[in-house]
């Protein structure tokens, strides 16, 4: 099921994820991804579990895996050239990626540009 379609339920957040222009491209050139993390399918607690930056990264992993593995090493981790920033604040300020998000959360994913 894609992460735009996933049903509405108490617990569920959502998020917008803002892309950079480098990244549209593997999204059909879309710049904004709404997504609604959230407990896993079928669990009874779903209305008690907190979304977190981590389950925003699990929905990229399983619905834009080319977004994932740009933002994302093959640890799981964020590369280091890739900032992640909900709400304003940079998610290494915060809890990282056990981050709990507030409903109707921004998150906005910065690359930095080297040069010289």
């Amino acid at each position: 099921m894609s992460a735009q379609l996933r049903p509405d339920a108490p617990g569920r957040t959502d998020v917008e994820l803002l892309l950079p222009a480098a990244l549209a491209d593997v999204v059909d050139g879309r710049r904004l991804l709404s997504l609604r993390p959230g407990a896993e399918p079928g669990r009874r607690d779903a209305g008690a579990a907190e979304s977190t930056v981590a389950d925003v990264l699990a929905l990229l992993q399983a619905d834009y895996p080319g977004v994932y593995r740009r933002v994302c090493d093959e640890t799981g981790n964020l590369r280091r050239y890739v900032n992640l920033y909900l709400d304003g604040e940079d998610i290494r300020d915060l809890d990282g990626m056990s981050t709990v998000l507030p409903d109707r959360a921004e998150l906005l994913v910065l690359q930095s540009i080297a040069g010289g």
